[in-house]
């Protein structure tokens, strides 16, 4: 076995800690069945490892001796510790710390590397994994959340996000990088405070995709204490924006605050902005779970009513309310009047039963907040106006037309107000698919659908009339049970229960 004894001196000064370590012994004695602290013996003793422990033991004192004598006499003559020996260590040039500080942090600096936004590599598949949107950093995941980026973060160890990306046209253009918060860029601007940075593969003007872009930082905002943004920095497939819709900001500002749009001029200079804090979504809703959609669907719902001032007046619990919410132009009714007459019709039928009719395009957001408040069955054909479904109280009805040609060439995305309904807590009550129309000329399935996109819907008065009759059926059983059990009053009392995030 092997024993070693060490002296350890610690010196400070000007906060930078040296430390010498000073062997002083090192010996070895072997026992077949044990080992002991070796013992010094007489330097007189022929054995060998006797005389190295003397003179070892020796030189010990010795250096012991001095180094106390140098610390008296450095104490006395200059009040603290100088030992020649380290002189120069102990004695650097401030000045040239600081140089060397210095030359460290723009060593730092000239590594930042920027890479493109928007990364061509992924052009296929956009939306997938990492995306192409920042591809080369990899999604955090926190339970039943969309995926998102956090700056800074473990993650980034420590680094903050930095954008030089001013270009509205060109995605590959906008660059990103990370940057160590005490090396920034040079010519950068640093904006404090907490910064929502989104990336859509559509846009802020349509009122679904702007929900759909907006719901995970609404989600993200009532999860972290209710945070609120300083500021957003908007993209679409890379490329700046610098507004959303009036609707979406509407619905922006009353789920999470004042809605400021960064246009990444910082205080005038050309250089790369860099955000203290960044929350990064580019999934849009994404992989959210359907329970934790459902939550902050409830939450909109609630905050858009309190920034409208609407207010629920306690009605007849068994009153049936069917709106019409119509289109001008693409996919419109062309028979709207006609149309308008079947629902009256059938609505007439029913006790308590009212009809209102509207058109989205010439209401504000609290227009249509408040009209999708007093909605319990929502009839219009497929678009963005049916976005509003899920300001209606949670278990009403939607249903939904379509012109001829969806159901064949328009994909998964003809079904997303009938998983938006689901996710909000709706019934969707189903489909009506005009079959009648122009047949398309085109050979290619994409020319086909483009030709039948914004076509216009007809009507079928028979079938019209037994699907209204019917959904007003179900809706009239379900609105008699609540009336029997007083769900249906406690749920509007309810509803001066304060909103999450309320201030």
């Amino acid at each position: 076995m092997q024993n070693i004894q060490s002296f350890v001196v610690v010196y400070n000064l000007n906060n930078q800690s040296f430390h010498l370590y000073i062997l002083i012994c090192s010996m070895m004695e072997q026992n077949s069945k044990s080992f002991a602290i070796p013992r010094c013996v007489p330097f007189l003793s022929h054995s060998h490892s006797s005389s190295i422990c003397f003179i070892t033991t020796f030189a010990t004192l010795l250096v012991l001796v001095l180094l106390q004598i140098q610390v008296i006499t450095s104490s006395v003559s200059t009040g603290s510790l100088s030992w020649p020996f380290f002189d120069q260590a102990l004695h650097r040039d401030e000045s040239s710390i600081h140089t060397e500080l210095g030359r460290a942090r723009s060593m730092l600096r000239d590594s930042v590397t920027f890479l493109p936004l928007k990364d061509l590599r992924f052009a296929k598949e956009p939306m997938s994994g990492h995306t192409w949107f920042m591809s080369s950093m990899n999604d955090t995941f926190e339970g039943d959340e969309t995926r998102h980026l956090h700056f800074p973060s473990e993650a980034s160890k420590g680094r903050l996000l930095c954008l030089s990306a001013r270009d509205t046209s060109d995605g590959t253009q906008n660059l990103y990088a990370l940057a160590w918060p005490e090396a920034l860029p040079h010519d950068a601007t640093l904006f404090p405070g907490l910064t929502f940075v989104s990336d859509t593969y559509f846009d802020y003007g349509n009122l679904w995709h702007g929900t759909s872009a907006i719901l995970p930082f609404v989600s993200w905002h009532q999860r972290k204490e209710c945070a609120v943004p300083d500021r957003w920095v908007l993209f679409h497939w890379g490329e700046l924006r610098t507004s959303m819709g009036a609707w979406v900001h509407n619905l922006t500002r009353a789920a999470i605050g004042e809605v400021r749009i960064e246009d990444l001029r910082g205080h005038g200079g050309a250089g790369p902005a860099c955000f203290e804090k960044a929350v990064v979504f580019r999934h849009n809703e994404g992989a959210m779970k359907k329970q934790r959609r459902r939550e902050v669907y409830d939450m909109m719902r609630c905050k858009a009513r309190a920034y409208c001032g609407v207010t629920r007046a306690i009605t007849d619990p068994k009153a049936i309310r069917m709106t019409l919410l119509l289109r001008l132009g693409s996919r419109s009714f062309k028979n709207e009047s006609t149309v308008i007459r079947i629902f009256e019709k059938e609505c007439a039928k029913v006790d308590g039963c009212v009809v209102k009719v509207a058109w989205g395009n010439n209401m504000t957001f609290c227009d249509q907040v408040k009209l999708m408040s007093e909605t319990d069955i929502l009839v219009s054909p497929h678009g963005c106006q049916l976005t509003n479904l899920f300001l209606m109280d949670k278990n009403s009805s939607v249903m939904e037309f379509y012109p001829k040609g969806w159901q064949e060439l328009a994909g998964a995305g003809q079904y997303i107000y009938s998983w938006m309904a689901n996710w909000a807590g709706m019934q969707h009550k189903g489909s009506w698919r005009d079959p009648q129309g122009e047949e398309c000329p085109h050979t290619d399935k994409l020319a086909c659908f483009l030709f039948y996109k914004d076509a216009q819907i007809g009507h079928d008065e028979a079938r019209f009339a037994d699907w209204a009759a019917k959904v007003l059926g179900e809706v009239k059983e379900m609105k008699s049970s609540e009336a029997s059990s007083g769900s249906r009053h406690a749920d509007l009392a309810g509803s001066s229960i304060p909103c999450p995030c309320d201030r």
